[in-house]
């Protein structure tokens, strides 16, 4: 078992890692839209929803991974009315590729954020 740390997405707010690599999978911590400076990203879903996908680009990268090697993805929304605007981000960094995916709406996310997504990806 490998944890993952790279200063390219925000580093972890607690006692974890931004991810971990067991055997040939690398499960990710979730990524809210902080800056890898950990600045809270204050615009609409749509804008938190990008930075997660740069943060999640980043600690893929840094596993040996990427967003074509993700098989699993799970998104957090704070509001079930925002799922068709997420939907419309997630689909342009998951165009041909379509991992499996579960979404929930739960009563709140660190820092407030609108959203939050984790994956399990494939090492390269």
């Amino acid at each position: 078992m490998r944890s993952i740390s790279t200063s390219k997405a925000p580093a972890a707010i607690g006692p974890y890692s931004q991810g971990i690599i067991v055997n040939n999978l690398f499960y990710s911590s979730g990524q809210i839209p902080l800056t890898a400076e950990g600045a809270m990203i204050e615009g609409s879903v749509e804008e938190q929803t990008h930075q997660v996908f740069k943060n999640l680009k980043a600690v893929l990268e840094e596993a040996g991974a990427s967003l074509d090697t993700v098989v699993k993805a799970t998104v957090f929304i704070k509001d079930m009315n925002d799922f068709g605007a997420i939907n419309e981000v997630y689909g342009q960094y998951f165009d041909t590729h379509k991992p499996a995916r579960s979404c929930v709406e739960v009563a709140r996310l660190p820092k407030d954020a609108l959203v939050e997504i984790e994956v399990i990806a494939l090492i390269k």
